[in-house]
C-alpha cells in the first residue's frame, strides 16, 4: 500500500474512487461501524438509501466522511468499518490495494454476466446456494441473514438478494460462485455462465480473460447498448432495498445555464427569451430547419422546447408522436437525458436514453414503441434502419418517427453516420415524389431539427464557395431554413489572448536522439528529406515501413518502426517535458525486450538489426536520462503554459478550465506535469485529463464510463482543470468552465469555434499557446477570417428568396441522390468476392516467413479470421494479454499468439465455445494475394475473398480425438 500523509490526499483517493465506491459500498451495513458520524446525519443516510437507492446514499456518505474538520484517524476507522461490514473491495481501493487492469476489468465483465442472466439466476434453489456460499465464506453473518429473510418472503427475492451481495465480494467471487453452483446441482446455469459443460472440471476464472489485441468493432450487431429503465436490474444499484433511480441523484437545472430565461415557472415549463422563440418558429409551424445559434446560447433548450410542443400538438390531434434526438459521442447522451429532455419532459412524457457502449436489455424496436423521447447516438437508429432495407423484423422505417432532433449537424456530411441516416431520408424523399405522381402510397417522413453553432465554410476562402458549403449541409438535411438570431445583451465573447513561446535555442536531449535516428538512417541506408520529428518526417516513416514490408526487407521494416517511435519522442519533448520523451522511449524498449524474452521455453530470435537498435538506445538511455533530468532545456511553451494556468487560478475565485492538446500522450503527460508541480498545488489545480475512445491510437483509450466519471467530477468541480483532445470540443456543457486554452493547437475554423464555446461563464478568457515559427499563430487568423466568412454566407442565404432557396437545394439533393448511387454501385462490384482464398498468402511482418494460405482460413460469426490447423499451431507461442477489454457469451479472448520465430504478434487466442481457436489480424502480416505483396491492408474486408464458416462440429470432435489418444498415451 502506497503512503499518503494527510488528509487531503486521502480525500482526493476516495474522490477518484467514487464510481467504484458506488458499487461496493453496502450503506446500511458500513453505517453501522461507523462511530464518527452523528446518529442524526446517519439517519439521513438511511432515509436517502430507502427513497433514493444505494448510489445516491453512498454518495452523501462520502461527502459525510470527507466533512472537515476531521477527528484523529477518521480514514483507518473508515476502512475499519468497510472490512467489518463485508465492504472489502471498497477498502481496498481507497488503501490503494488496487487490482491489476486484467483482473479489474475480469470482474466487471463477471457482473455484467450475471447481470444478462438475471432471469436464469433468479430461479436457483436459494436456500442451498445461500448455505454452500456462506461455508465458502463468500457470505458473510449478516449477508446470510438478509437472504435467508429475503428468502422467507419468496425465492426469487431471495436470489436477488444473494446475487446483489456476492458481486461486491473480493476479486475471486465468481470461480467460488460457479463451485457452489455446481455443488447444488444448478449445471444448466454453470453451462449458461462458462459455456462449458456442467460434468466438466471448473477452470479458474479468477483473473478472467483477456480480450482481443484489436477487439472487433461491430456497428451493426446491437448487443452492446444499454437503457436505463424503473425497473430493478443493477446489481450494485439497490442493496437495501427494490427502489432503484435512474440516476444516482438529482441533476439540478439552472434555465439559465442553457439560455433560457430565468423566471418563477414550473420546472415543466419552458421560457424560451426573444431570439430563441425567433429562430424556434419555423420548426413549431412543422418545417424543417437548422437552427445556428453560438454555443452557451440554449440551442438545446429550444429543442426542448419544439419537441414538447411537436408531442403536444400531435397528442391533442389524436395522433401517435415520436421523437429521436441524435447525438454523435455517447457522453452527450447521458448529457442531453439527465439535464435537458427528462427535467423538462418526465412529467408529462415517457423519456428514455439509449447508448451504444452496454448491454442492450430489451429490443431497441420495444424501446421506440414503449416511449416517447428517445436520446441515442447517430449509429444505433442507422443500424435499426438498415435492417429495415435488409427486411428484418427487428427493423425502423422513418415512419416509426416523427420528429428527428440532430445535435451537431454540421456533421450531415460525406462519410459521417448523419449522413448515411438523411440520404436514406432524401432517397425516400425522392421515392415518395414519384410515388405521388404514380398514385402509389407514400411512407411518412419525420420532421428534421438540425443544432449547429458552426456548420464551417469547407475549406472556402471566398463567400460564394461558404455559401455552396453550407447549402449542400441545409440540403443534407432537407432543412427548408438556416435560422439564426440577434443574441444581443445575452451574447458571450470570450476574452482572447494569444502567447507566443520562444523556440528553444538549444536542445541537446533532442540531439542526442537526432543523431541516434541518424544511425539508424545509415544502418538501413535510408535517406529522409525533411526535417527529423516533423509531421512530414512521420509519414515518411509510414511509407517507408510498409514499402519495406511488400518488398521483404527486414531491416528497414523494423528500423522504420523505431523510427516512429524516436518522431513521437521529439515532438513530445518540443512540446511537454524532456522526462515524458525518455520515458516514453524507455517503456517502449522494454516491451521489446520482453516480448523477445517471454516467458517460455522457446527462445525467441533476434536479429542484428533488433541488436544493433537495443545497443544504440542502451548506450545513449543514461546520457538521455541525464538530459531529461535538467531544468535548463525546459521548452519555453510549456513555460507559458505554466504561467498562464497560475495566472488564471490565481485571479478568480473558482477557476474552472480546459486546455486542448494535439494527442492522447501530450494529454496523460501535461495531466502529470500539473500532479506534480507543487505551485499548482497551492493553488488547489486538480487535473484529470480526457481522451478518445477509438483503437486507431496506441495509446489505450478510455471507455465510455471513464469518460463520463472524468466529465462528472469536472461538472461537480471535483476536478478544475481538464486537460483533453479533441473529442472535448463540441457539446461539453459545463456552465462554471471560465478559461480555455489550446496548446499548440489549432485545426479548422468549426473546432475553434467550439473550443472558444466551452468557455460558458461570463468572464470567460480564450488563450492560444503556441511556439514562434510554428504557424500556430497564422492558422488561428485564418480561422478567424472563415468564421467571418461563415456569417456573412449564413447572412446572404438568408437574404434568400425560398424559391431561389427551394431550387438550389433541390440540385443538391438530387446531385447527392445521384452520387450516392453510383458510389453504391462501386461499392457493389468491389463486394464481389471472386478469388480463391488458396491464392492468398500471409507472411510474419517481423521475420517474413511464411505462416499459411488463406485455405486455412475459416470465419466464427461472420467476423473473427481463425486458423486452427495443427500445422499452424507449431508456429505460435501464446503470451498474456494484459488489457482485457471484453468478455462474451460465447467467447473470451485468452491471450496473445505470436511468432514463435521474431516475437512479432500476430493476433489473440480465442477461447470459442470450450475450443482454443488463433485469431488472425491482417494488419500484422505481409500478405500476398497471387504473388503479389500488398503494401497496406489494415482489414480483411479489404481483400476479395470469402472465407468458409467455421465448421465447430467438426473440430470438436478432432479436439476430442487428440484428447483420446493423448489419455491412451
Amino acid at each position: 500500500m502506497e503512503t499518503i500523509d494527510n488528509d487531503e490526499q486521502w480525500e482526493n483517493v476516495i474522490d477518484s474512487f467514487r464510481w467504484r465506491l458506488r458499487q461496493y459500498i453496502v450503506v446500511e451495513q458500513v453505517l453501522d461501524h461507523i462511530q464518527f458520524i452523528k446518529m442524526d446525519q446517519k439517519e439521513r443516510i438511511r432515509n436517502i438509501s430507502r427513497n433514493e437507492g444505494n448510489p445516491s446514499a453512498v454518495n452523501v456518505l462520502l461527502d459525510e466522511v470527507m466533512r472537515r474538520p476531521h477527528d484523529s484517524g477518521w480514514f483507518t476507522a473508515f476502512t475499519d468499518a468497510l472490512t467489518n461490514s463485508g465492504c472489502e473491495l471498497a477498502a481496498d481501493y481507497i488503501q490503494l490495494n488496487l487490482p491489476g487492469p486484467e483482473e479489474e476489468a475480469a470482474n466487471d465483465a463477471f457482473v455484467r454476466l450475471v447481470e444478462i442472466l438475471y432471469p436464469s439466476l433468479v430461479d436457483m434453489k436459494t436456500n442451498e446456494v445461500c448455505l454452500r456460499c456462506y461455508a465458502e465464506k463468500l457470505l458473510s453473518d449478516e449477508d446470510r441473514a438478509a437472504v435467508e429473510a429475503e428468502t422467507q418472503r419468496g425465492n426469487q427475492r431471495g436470489a436477488r438478494e444473494l446475487l446483489k451481495r456476492i458481486v461486491r465480494r473480493p476479486y475471486g467471487w465468481f470461480s467460488t460462485f460457479l463451485k457452489v453452483l455446481k455443488d447444488t446441482e444448478h449445471g444448466p446455469l454453470v453451462f449458461q455462465l462458462t459455456g462449458e459443460s456442467p460434468n466438466s472440471p471448473l477452470k479458474d476464472v479468477t483473473s478472467g480473460s483477456a480480450a482481443a489485441d484489436e477487439p472487433p468493432s461491430t456497428p451493426e450487431r446491437m448487443d452492446d447498448v444499454i437503457v436505463e429503465e424503473m425497473e430493478e436490474t443493477d446489481l450494485y444499484a439497490a442493496a437495501n432495498g427494490d427502489v432503484e433511480k435512474l440516476s444516482d441523484e438529482p441533476q439540478s437545472v439552472n434555465p439559465d445555464e442553457s439560455g433560457a430565461a430565468a423566471t418563477e415557472t414550473d420546472e415543466s415549463d419552458i421560457v424560451l427569451r426573444d431570439y430563441q422563440m425567433e429562430v424556434a418558429r419555423p420548426a413549431l409551424e412543422g418545417e424543417n430547419v437548422i437552427i445556428c445559434l453560438p454555443t452557451g446560447s440554449g440551442k438545446t433548450r429550444v429543442a426542448v422546447y419544439i419537441a414538447k410542443k411537436h408531442l403536444e400538438r400531435r397528442r391533442a390531434e389524436g395522433r401517435p408522436g415520436k421523437v429521436v434526438v441524435l447525438v454523435n459521442k455517447v457522453p452527450l447522451v447521458e448529457q442531453h437525458y439527465a439535464a435537458e429532455f427528462l427535467p423538462f419532459l418526465e412529467q408529462t412524457f415517457q423519456v428514455v436514453r439509449v447508448s451504444g457502449d452496454l448491454q442492450l436489455k430489451i429490443s431497441f424496436v420495444e424501446i421506440m414503441k414503449k416511449n416517447d423521447v428517445i436520446i441515442c447516438t447517430a449509429q444505433i437508429l442507422e443500424n435499426f434502419l438498415d435492417r429495415s432495407k435488409a427486411g428484418d423484423d427487428e427493423g425502423l422505417e422513418f415512419g416509426d418517427m416523427t420528429l428527428v432532433i440532430i445535435d451537431e449537424c454540421h456533421h450531415t456530411q460525406k462519410g459521417e453516420v448523419y449522413n448515411h441516416i438523411m440520404m436514406r431520408y432524401l432517397k425516400q424523399k425522392d421515392k415518395n415524389r414519384r410515388s405521388k405522381k404514380l398514385g402509389k402510397e407514400i411512407v411518412p417522413l419525420p420532421q428534421i431539427l438540425g443544432l449547429t453553432a458552426s456548420p464551417g465554410v469547407g475549406g472556402a476562402s471566398k463567400i460564394e464557395k461558404a455559401v455552396e458549403h453550407i447549402l449542400r449541409i441545409c440540403a443534407n438535411l432537407d432543412a427548408s431554413k438556416i435560422m439564426t438570431g440577434n443574441l444581443g445583451a445575452f451574447k458571450k465573447q470570450p476574452e482572447k489572448h494569444t502567447i507566443i513561446a520562444e523556440d528553444r535555442r538549444r536542445n541537446p536531449f533532442e540531439e542526442v536522439m537526432k543523431k541516434m535516428m541518424g544511425d539508424i538512417h545509415t544502418h538501413a541506408n535510408l535517406h529522409p528529406t525533411c526535417s527529423l520529428g516533423s509531421q512530414n518526417y512521420e509519414q515518411w516513416v509510414v511509407q517507408q515501413e510498409r514499402k519495406a514490408a511488400k518488398e521483404g526487407d527486414l531491416k528497414v521494416r523494423v528500423c522504420a518502426k523505431h523510427l516512429d517511435q524516436y518522431c513521437e519522442a521529439v515532438q513530445l519533448s518540443n512540446t511537454i517535458r524532456l522526462c515524458d520523451a525518455f520515458n516514453l522511449l524507455d517503456k517502449y524498449y522494454d516491451e521489446e525486450m520482453k516480448k523477445k524474452s517471454p516467458d517460455v521455453e522457446h527462445e525467441i530470435q533476434i536479429t542484428d538489426t533488433e541488436r544493433f537498435l537495443f545497443k544504440l538506445f542502451q548506450d545513449n538511455k543514461k546520457a538521455l536520462q541525464t538530459l531529461a533530468q535538467n531544468p535548463e532545456y525546459e521548452n519555453d511553451s510549456l513555460s507559458k503554459l505554466r504561467t498562464r494556468i497560475l495566472q488564471e487560478f490565481s485571479t478568480r475565485k473558482e477557476a474552472r478550465g480546459i486546455i486542448f492538446t494535439k494527442t492522447r500522450r501530450s494529454a496523460m503527460a501535461l495531466c502529470h506535469w500539473v500532479h506534480e508541480n507543487s505551485k499548482f498545488d497551492d493553488l488547489k489545480v486538480k487535473a484529470a485529463f480526457l481522451i478518445g475512445g477509438g483503437h486507431q491510437s496506441i495509446v489505450k483509450p478510455m471507455t465510455s464510463a471513464e469518460q463520463e466519471a472524468v466529465l462528472d467530477k469536472f461538472r461537480r468541480g471535483q476536478v478544475n482543470l481538464l486537460i483533453a483532445t479533441t473529442i472535448a470540443e463540441e457539446g461539453l456543457d459545463i456552465a462554471a468552465c471560465n478559461f480555455v486554452i489550446r496548446y499548440g493547437l489549432v485545426t479548422n475554423e468549426i473546432a475553434m469555434i467550439q473550443a472558444q464555446g466551452r468557455g460558458r461563464a461570463d468572464d470567460s478568457s480564450y488563450t492560444l499557446v503556441g511556439v514562434k515559427g510554428s504557424g500556430v499563430v497564422e492558422k488561428e487568423s485564418v480561422n478567424e477570417y472563415r468564421k467571418n466568412i461563415m456569417d456573412k454566407a449564413i447572412a446572404k442565404i438568408r437574404t434568400f428568396n425560398q424559391e431561389d432557396y427551394d431550387k438550389r437545394i433541390e440540385e443538391f439533393q438530387l446531385q447527392a441522390i445521384m452520387e450516392a448511387r453510383v458510389r453504391k454501385s462501386k461499392e457493389k462490384r468491389k463486394k464481389i468476392k471472386h478469388e480463391d482464398p488458396a491464392n492468398l498468402k500471409l507472411l510474419c511482418r517481423g521475420c517474413n516467413n511464411f505462416i499459411c494460405s488463406g485455405d486455412n482460413i475459416q470465419l466464427i460469426e461472420n467476423m473473427h479470421k481463425v486458423n486452427v490447423s495443427p500445422e499452424f499451431g507449431e508456429l505460435f507461442i501464446q503470451t498474456e494479454n494484459t488489457t482485457l477489454q471484453e468478455r462474451r457469451l460465447d467467447y473470451e479472448t485468452n491471450g496473445f499468439i505470436s511468432c514463435k520465430e521474431c516475437g512479432s504478434r500476430w493476433g489473440s487466442m480465442m477461447h470459442y465455445r470450450g475450443i482454443d481457436c488463433p485469431c488472425l489480424h491482417v494488419k500484422n502480416f505481409v500478405v500476398s494475394l497471387n504473388g503479389k505483396n500488398i503494401s497496406k491492408c489494415t482489414k480483411w474486408s479489404e481483400l476479395p475473398i470469402n472465407f468458409p464458416a467455421f465448421d465447430y462440429a467438426e473440430h470438436a470432435r478432432r479436439v476430442a480425438e487428440d484428447s483420446d489418444d493423448s489419455d491412451t498415451d
